[in-house]
């Protein structure tokens, strides 16, 4: 078997020793020699149990000194009056551990208070009192001591840890300020009256509880107030600054700051200007640094890629801390939110290059196909020709140059969106030339004088027209035309009499990107783009055997 210290028995039953101790004061009193020594010896089983300080350090000059002048207060100035205040604290302090969730020995510091509580109101205020303790000599004498010594069989709690001790400050602070109203308001009571004690405690002990009855309903009622325990929590969560600053100053330096790396600096700067942070320091993706002063108290804080070491001028305590832990989650969920908004700038970015790029690569594509239509035409052709060829080339060449100048532009200034202007008339009569050597049959009826956007026309029928092309290489006798109808508003359709495209491909065409046997797959994707944002509406109106049709119409 392990064997156990000396110190470590002590430590373990230092909070039944000290209730003993003090058992022992009370009932024989302070003023003899070996009554002061049991008072000593309580007071040294309260330094080994106190939940306020415990480390492996060496102690500190302040603190020896500090202990040291509670001894002497408590020795040289003993009293009933000082005596009830004594218990009045022990009474906050033990209570306070029973609320904690984390005090393993719950049933020993209910016994405890228990122990105290009596011993206050039944023995120590009386005393105050000058009132007969006749009757509860008797308890206090015989039956009030079996608590403590219970204590020392259910006590398992560790004292001997190097992380400092778990207490709730608030509930505390309640129950001492309890016990003060209970010793003060007996004390005034039956003073001032001359009652009997038992009918004055009773009376304080149901006026407390009336109180505490209204003040919990005060807590959270069920309709109207909105209650005490929202407005406590309100200022929980402003302690050392306004919670709702906080976020405010965050929200506007995240809507003012263009990159995270200037953000998380002008937060940081944000942060070092609180009274009880004295430096600071960081590290992320994007950036560290420090600010301030290093100090010896300091909290390690990391939230969504924020490494953090916060620098206090003082300790920090549970509730400051847990405040210290929201206000920096805030602040690392704005530093992930701007890193996304970096990330979907930067990604939007490459999209409208890979778009830029992969349209103006059709379009050239469609200016090479144009020409190799030319080089097709007079190889074709023969010497009785050759007036006509010239004819045409003198007319397509330059239309073929002011394409490409006007894609060239285009990649070097994507974002310069250019009109070419156009009569109707004309660009029919063009892209007629541009394709009669082909199987294309071009029909209309009267066209009136009209001005377009031939760029958008050129892009959008040479796609269509390349891909019939492309298809009747493959089917033989498939028959291609293209048709203008001008009533209301211009459309222009485009039909072939080949098998008819799968139905899975037809259902995302113009939606996204789709695979293409004789090319990239997006040049129908990039056409149908470019006639929306030029007021034209391209979609598939027919897809069955022996007639595929695809219509352009305008919209605005």
């Amino acid at each position: 078997m392990m064997s156990i210290k000396p110190t470590e028995l002590l430590h373990r039953y230092s909070l039944g020793l000290l209730l003993l101790s003090l058992h022992a004061v009370l009932i024989w009193g302070f003023e003899t020699p070996l009554q002061k020594a049991f008072l000593i010896c309580h007071y040294g089983f309260f330094l080994l149990w106190q939940p306020i300080w415990r480390t492996r350090q060496a102690l500190s000059l302040y603190a020896a000194a500090l202990f040291i002048a509670g001894g002497l207060l408590l020795v040289y100035f003993m009293s009933w009056w000082l005596m009830a205040f004594w218990l009045a604290g022990l009474f906050g302090l033990l209570g306070g551990r029973v609320f904690s969730i984390l005090a393993k020995n719950r049933l020993a510091y209910l016994l405890a208070t228990s122990y105290l509580l009596a011993s206050l109101l039944l023995w120590v205020v009386p005393k105050l009192l000058d009132a007969d303790v006749t009757v509860t000599e008797f308890l206090m004498m015989y039956l009030l001591p079996l608590l403590p010594v219970f204590i020392l069989f259910a006590s398992k709690e560790n004292h001997d840890s190097p992380l400092p001790p778990t207490l709730d400050f608030f509930y505390t602070l309640l129950l001492l300020l309890l016990a003060v109203i209970l010793v003060l308001g007996s004390f005034v009571i039956e003073a001032s009256s001359g009652g009997n004690y038992a009918e004055v405690l009773i009376r304080v002990l149901f006026g407390l509880a009336i109180a505490l009855f209204v003040i919990s309903w005060l807590w959270n009622p069920r309709a109207g107030f909105a209650g005490i325990g929202q407005l406590l929590s309100r200022y929980l969560l402003s302690l050392g600054l306004p919670f709702e600053q906080w976020v405010k100053n965050i929200a506007e330096l995240a809507e003012h700051e263009s990159s995270s790396k200037e953000f998380t600096q002008s937060a940081m700067r944000e942060i070092a200007t609180l009274p009880w942070v004295s430096g600071v320091s960081w590290n992320t993706a994007e950036s560290n640094g420090e600010l301030g002063v290093v100090s010896q108290h300091h909290a390690l804080l990391d939230f969504q890629g924020v490494h953090m070491k916060l620098y206090t001028r003082f300790p920090l305590t549970p509730a400051l801390a847990m405040h210290v832990k929201l206000l920096t989650q805030i602040l690392g969920e704005f530093y992930e939110a701007k890193r996304r908004e970096e990330s979907m700038r930067q990604n939007t970015y490459m999209q409208a290059v890979y778009e830029t790029g992969a349209r103006l690569t059709h379009d050239i594509k469609n200016i090479v196909q144009s020409l190799s239509g030319l080089c097709r035409a007079a190889e074709l052709t023969g010497d009785e020709d050759n007036e006509r060829l010239v004819a045409l080339i003198r007319r397509q060449l330059p239309q073929l140059n002011q394409r490409l100048s006007l894609t060239l532009d285009k990649l070097q200034a994507p974002n310069k969106v250019q009109n070419r202007i156009m009569k109707l008339e004309t660009w029919w009569s063009n892209i007629r030339q541009r394709y009669q050597q082909t199987q294309v049959a071009f029909l209309s009826g009267p066209i009136p004088e009209l001005d377009i956007d031939d760029e958008v026309l050129d892009s959008v029928l040479d796609n269509l027209l390349q891909n019939a092309i492309e298809k009747a290489k493959n089917e033989t006798g498939t028959i291609i035309e293209v048709e203008m109808s001008i009533g209301d508003k211009l459309c222009i359709e485009v039909t072939d009499s080949g098998k008819a495209m799968p139905q899975e491909k037809a259902e995302t065409l113009f939606k996204k990107h789709v695979s293409s046997e004789n090319g990239l797959g997006i040049g129908l994707y990039h056409a149908g783009r470019q006639a929306g944002q030029a007021g034209y509406s391209l979609s598939l109106v027919n897809n069955q055997d022996g007639e595929v049709r695809f219509r352009l119409i305008q919209v605005s």
